[in-house]
């Protein structure tokens, strides 16, 4: 068996599982580290690794074979997002336009509307955005202001969101809001596919410390003319849709944020084992090992659960899956943090040097602890849904 820090992976996989792994892996370590943050400290997109990925059938793995995907699940989009961050290239964009936008419309989507969209989500030629977060409704969905008025055959669509990973390399925008219930009058979810040029439709960057080529974007819409067709799936499910979008959403995150950790742990690992002060390498110290190995551990124990969520989604158990996935997400986060931190402090004043490439990832690892939900909101969702304790807001 493979040692924990290694790119192997000692998870209980399929062939075909293990085969994507190693091929990912791979493809990753062909670009590398210096690439992906050489690309976000110039402020370009990593396209070349995008369309590579493309064209081996990695982007798409979760999507239908019968619109050009892989016809595998989440759990195989999972393994290509955690070996290419263990290789130093953590795409965010997966995490949003094959796992969320192309789950919800391969799910819910019409027959025109996968037809049109997924072929290019799965080969990469295509991206897809999702704005769900408001300036006004970050945790609290059902704040959200954002609402869709009907005007004969079309929608108006207007509202303002916040933390848009992507919209400039992006073709459309799937858009969380709100219309009115024709027989109650209460506002209820729906999803609209935007096009990034529909008139009405404007971004603006937002200034960010992430060292990321996926940059963070406001926006504002202003009475968006849509056509009836863009409304994704049935307006009176609205919810259900959604949350079909979300629990592969928080695997993804997951998955993210332990492709960070693994890659910051292998750069201490290595380091620890070559780096001689004394007499012997640094990492035959227990002030050095031992926190090296709690983090190991502590990845492995949130790669088995997002593993499990993971299988749980792919089984059509939305119910199961997004408890496990709300914990998969919560104990992946915190395992990076840890693991970043452990790994700056093995390499003393090395680790916050750009050879290393370890502090660009100390920033990056708060993405898994405060998005797309935060820890917290984590906590109350296991202490009520899976303790039963009393709901607290």
């Amino acid at each position: 068996m493979p040692a924990p820090h290694s790119t192997e992976s000692p998870l209980i996989e399929t062939p075909e599982q293990t085969a994507l792994r190693r091929a990912v892996g791979d493809l990753g370590r062909r670009f590398g580290s210096s690439y992906f943050l050489g690309k976000a400290r110039a402020g370009e997109h990593t396209d070349e690794l995008w369309q590579e990925a493309g064209k081996l059938g990695y982007i798409g793995v979760n999507l239908p074979e019968e619109y050009g995907g892989g016809g595998a699940g989440v759990t195989e989009l999972a393994i290509v997002l955690e070996e290419l961050g263990t290789a130093g290239c953590p795409l965010l964009m997966l995490v949003v336009s094959p796992a969320i936008c192309g789950t919800i419309l391969a799910r819910f989507g019409t027959e025109a509307q996968k037809r049109h969209w997924l072929p290019g989500l799965a080969d990469g030629s295509k991206k897809m955005a999702f704005a769900i977060t408001e300036p006004d409704a970050g945790s609290n969905s059902h704040r959200l202001a954002t609402v869709a008025h009907r005007d004969g055959d079309d929608w108006l669509l207007n509202g303002r969101k916040v933390f848009i990973s992507g919209i400039d390399g992006s073709d459309a925008v799937l858009v969380v809001g709100r219309t009115e219930d024709a027989r109650t009058g209460k506002l209820k979810p729906a999803l609209f596919m935007v096009p990034r040029t529909a008139p009405g439709f404007e971004y603006r960057p937002i200034a960010m410390e992430l060292v990321s080529p996926e940059r963070q974007f406001e926006v504002f819409l202003d009475d968006v003319r849509l056509p009836a067709d863009a409304l994704v799936g049935d307006e009176n499910a609205g919810l259900q849709q959604l949350f079909a979008g979300l629990n592969p959403e928080r695997i993804m995150t997951a998955a993210f944020s332990l492709g960070i950790a693994r890659q910051a742990l292998d750069t201490a690992v290595g380091y620890a084992k070559t780096r001689t002060v004394w007499e012997q390498p640094i990492g035959a110290h227990q002030g050095l090992a031992h926190p090296l190995a709690q983090c190991a551990i502590e990845i492995e124990l949130a790669r088995l659960m997002m593993a499990k969520a993971a299988h749980l989604y792919d089984a059509g158990d939305d119910l199961a899956a997004g408890e496990a996935a709300n914990m998969a997400k919560y104990a992946a986060g915190e395992a990076a943090c840890r693991t970043v931190d452990q790994a700056v402090q093995t390499l003393g004043g090395n680790g916050l040097t750009e050879e290393y490439g370890l502090a660009a990832l100390i920033s990056a690892t708060r993405v898994g602890r405060v998005a797309p939900v935060s820890r917290e909101m984590v906590l109350n969702y296991v202490a009520q849904h899976t303790l039963g304790l009393p709901r607290s807001y």
